[in-house]
C-alpha cells in the first residue's frame, strides 16, 4: 500500500497544473492544509476539501486565505481586537503529504492523506511567523556575503576562483533528534534510571519489540518522505523493560536518536518539524508515548536538538565549495574561524530562542553532556578533529571529506523553535565574517583572538573571557572559573530573555537587515513570558503539589531510630515550608503565586530558583529516609 501513495511534492513541481493533475491522480489526499510557524514554533493544521483547493485553486497561489491570528502567539502583534492573518502559500518549499492510517478512504482502499503546505503569516501586510523570519535570514546573510566577496576578492585567492565564477551563497543546516519513548502511564524509579545511565547500560543497545517496529517503520517512513535518514539507535537513557506472559515487552522507558540528511536552512526546519510528526505518529500507533521535553525527568539525561549549520558556495560549473574548511595548515578557513567567533561573542542574545522553556534549561546542566559554557573546540591538532562534548559550539571534521565541515551547536532542545533559532546563529555568524573581512584577518589572526586566555586584549571578542578550551570543562575548571572565563549561564527564562535589555549591542547584531526586528523580538519576548509564568503557577506547582503530598510518614513511632525521627521532621518542615500556608505566613508556593499575579518576574524567577532547589532536597532527605525504614 505504501508504494502507491504520495508522499511529496517536490518545490520544482508546484505549479497549478502539476498540483491539479496529482490530486486528481491520488483520490486519498483529501484534504489540504495550511501550515504557518508563529513565534513559538507551533504550527498551524486545518482541513480544507481538497475538492474546494482545487476549485479556487488560483486563490491559494496568488493570493492570501484569511484567518483569526489571536489563537497563535504573536503577542502584541496579532491581537483580540487586530487578530486578521493573512496565509500565503510558499511554493519554494517541499510539500508534505500526512497520512491518517486509522482512517480508510472506502473508493481507493488507501489512508486518507492531507497536503501540508507550508506558508507564511501576514498581519497588516508584514510577514510575521518563523519560517519568514528564517527565510529572510538567509537571505540577508546570502546576499551580504556575496557583496562582501565582491568587496574583498582577496578573499577568495586561496579557492582559486573570482566572485564571478559564483553562482549563489548555500546556507545549510541539519538537526539531530533525541526524545524518549516509555509505555503509557509508566514510571520509572529515577534511581534505576540513573543507575542505568552511569553505567552506560543503554546506550548504542539493540531495540526490540514494538520499540524496535517503531523506529524501523520511522527510518522507512522518512525515506519515502525524501529526508533520507542517516542513523537511529538508543541513547544513554532508559532502563531494561519487562517481558509478558504473551513474550510482549511493557514498562518501556527508552531514549532514542534519529538522525537524516542535511538541507537548505528553511528546508531543514521544515523536515525538522515532519519527523517530529511522523515520530509521534508511529510510535502511538505501536502503542508507546513519545516525548519531546527536554528534560523530562530530573536526575537523568535530557533530549538534545544538536543543530547543525555550515557555508557553502555554489559555482556556475555545478562545483561545490565549502566555506568553513580550511585551505592551508588549519583547522578552519577565515570564513569559519569568523563564523565561530560570531556566534559565540553573541551567544547571550541567542540563547533566548534556543532555550525557551523551563525543562530546556534544566538539560543544561554540568555532568549530563549538554552544554552550560559559551566555548568551543577545535582539536588538540589540526590532524586530530575534536570529540569534546562538553563544549557549546562544537567543530564537525572529515580530514577526508572537505566538503563535511560545520558546526554543531549543542544547546538546542526537541522544543527549540529551529527557525529562529538558526535565523539568529546565521545573523551572529555574518557579523564576525563581517569583522574578519573588513579587518584583513588572517587564519593566524582569527585562531589567535579565538584561542585567547582571559585578560588578554582582543579587536572583537572580549577581553575577559575565553572561547575556546580543548579539556572537558565541567571537570578541568571549578565552577567560579566557567563563570569567570565563560560566562554565567542563565538559570531561569527570565534571566535568559533579561539578555535582550542586557547586551543591547548585541541584539544591534540579530537586528541586522530589518529581519528580527524590534516589533518581532518584543512579541517572543511576551510569548515566551507568559509561557513561563503559566507553566510554573498551573503545571509546575501543581506537579510539586502531588509529589509533596505523596511523601507521607512511614515509620511507626514504637520501632523508629532517632534518625528516622530527626527526617522526618525535616522532610515535615519542608513540606509545609513549600506549600503550607499559615494565619502568619505564606508558604513558597502562595509567594510566587502573588508575585507572579504582581507581574514581579525578577522575584518569580529567583523564588523559581528556591522552589528547585528546597524540591531537590526534600526528595533526597525523603529518599534516605524511606531507605533507612526496614518494615515498610
Amino acid at each position: 500500500m505504501l508504494k502507491d501513495l504520495l508522499f511529496k511534492i517536490p518545490k520544482d513541481k508546484h505549479s497549478v497544473e502539476e498540483i491539479t493533475s496529482l490530486l486528481e491522480k491520488h483520490k486519498e489526499i483529501k484534504f489540504v492544509s495550511l501550515v504557518g510557524i508563529d513565534l513559538s514554533g507551533n504550527d498551524t493544521d486545518e482541513r480544507i476539501p481538497v475538492k474546494l483547493f482545487l476549485k479556487d485553486i488560483n486563490t491559494f497561489f496568488e493570493g492570501a486565505i484569511q484567518t483569526d491570528g489571536s489563537s497563535v502567539v504573536l503577542p502584541g502583534i496579532a491581537t483580540i481586537n487586530n487578530a486578521k492573518l493573512d496565509m500565503v502559500a510558499d511554493p519554494d518549499a517541499d510539500w508534505f503529504v500526512s497520512y491518517n492510517f486509522e482512517n480508510i478512504d472506502e473508493d481507493t482502499g488507501r489512508p486518507v492523506g492531507t497536503l501540508r503546505i507550508p506558508c507564511f503569516l501576514i498581519h497588516e501586510g508584514k510577514a510575521v511567523d518563523s519560517r519568514h523570519i528564517l527565510k529572510s535570514s538567509i537571505e540577508y546573510f546570502e546576499k551580504s556575503l556575496f557583496e562582501m566577496l565582491k568587496e574583498h576578492p582577496e578573499a577568495l585567492k586561496d579557492y582559486g576562483i573570482t566572485v564571478d565564477d559564483i553562482e549563489k551563497v548555500v546556507a545549510t543546516s541539519a538537526t539531530e533528534l533525541e526524545f524518549w519513548v516509555k509505555t503509557p502511564n509508566d514510571e520509572a524509579e529515577l534511581e534505576a534510571l540513573s543507575t542505568s545511565q552511569m553505567l552506560q547500560e543503554q546506550y548504542w543497545k539493540r531495540t526490540k519489540g514494538s520499540v524496535r517496529t517503531a523506529l524501523e517503520q520511522c527510518l522507512d517512513l522518512m525515506e519515502r518522505y525524501g529526508l533520507e535518514p542517516e542513523m537511529g539507535h538508543k541513547e544513554v537513557g532508559g532502563v531494561k523493560s519487562s517481558l509478558t506472559e504473551t513474550g510482549s515487552l511493557t514498562h518501556i522507558m527508552e531514549q532514542l536518536e534519529i538522525d537524516w540528511k542535511y538541507s537548505d536552512a528553511v528546508q531543514a526546519a521544515d523536515n525538522d518539524l515532519q519527523v517530529r510528526i511522523l515520530i509521534k505518529e508511529v510510535f502511538r500507533a505501536n502503542g508507546l508515548d513519545v516525548t519531546f521535553m527536554a528534560k523530562p525527568i530530573d536526575g537523568v539525561a535530557g533530549s538534545g536538538k544538536h543543530t547543525h549549520v555550515g557555508i557553502a558556495l555554489k559555482l556556475k560549473n555545478g562545483k561545490m565549495i565549502n566555506l568553513f574548511t580550511a585551505t592551508k595548515n588549519h583547522y578552519l578557513s577565515v570564513f569559519g574561524y569568523a563564523a565561530a567567533m560570531g556566534v559565540l561573542k553573541n551567544y547571550e542574545v541567542i540563547n533566548p530562542f534556543v532555550s525557551a522553556t523551563n525543562d530546556s534549561l534544566k538539560r543544561l546542566k554540568p555532568g549530563f553532556e549538554a552544554p552550560v559554557c559559551i566555548v568551543t573546540s577545535l582539536g588538540h591538532t589540526i590532524e586530530e578533529p575534536s570529540r569534546n562534548r562538553t563544549v557549546l559550539l562544537g567543530l564537525i571534521r572529515d580530514l577526508a571529506n572537505p566538503y563535511s565541515t560545520r558546526f554543531e551547536l549543542r544547546s538546542p532542545n526537541p522544543h527549540t523553535n529551529t527557525y529562529l533559532c538558526v535565523a539568529a546563529i546565521y545573523l551572529s555568524m555574518i557579523d564576525g565574517i563581517k569583522y574578519a573581512l573588513m579587518n584583513n584577518k588572517t587564519e593566524d589572526d582569527l585562531l589567535k583572538e579565538l584561542s585567547k586566555k582571559p585578560g588578554e586584549d582582543a579587536d572583537y571578542l572580549e577581553k575577559d573571557r575565553a572561547y575556546r578550551s580543548e579539556e572537558d570543562v565541567f571537570e578541568y575548571y571549578t565552577e567560579a572559573e566557567r563563570v569567570a572565563y565563560f560566562g554565567k549561564a542563565p538559570a531561569t527564562i527570565y534571566e535568559n530573555l533579561s539578555a535582550f535589555a542586557k547586551y543591547p549591542e548585541k541584539l544591534e547584531v540579530l537586528k541586522q537587515g530589518d529581519v528580527l526586528n524590534d516589533k518581532i523580538i518584543n512579541s517572543y519576548r511576551l510569548g515566551v513570558e507568559k509561557r513561563w509564568i503559566t507553566e510554573i503557577n498551573n503545571r509546575i506547582i501543581n506537579h510539586y503539589m502531588d509529589e509533596i503530598r505523596s511523601f507521607k510518614r512511614l515509620h511507626c513511632p514504637e520501632n523508629a531510630l532517632d534518625l528516622d525521627v530527626s527526617n522526618w521532621m525535616t522532610i515535615n518542615e519542608l513540606r509545609k515550608y513549600l506549600m503550607k500556608d499559615t494565619y502568619t505566613t505564606k508558604s513558597l508556593f502562595t509567594r510566587i503565586k502573588e508575585a507572579s499575579a504582581a507581574g514581579d518576574y525578577d522575584k518569580v524567577s529567583q523564588l523559581q530558583l528556591e522552589m528547585d532547589e528546597k524540591m531537590k532536597v526534600l526528595r533526597e532527605i525523603y529518599s534516605a529516609y524511606k531507605k533507612n525504614l526496614l518494615d515498610i
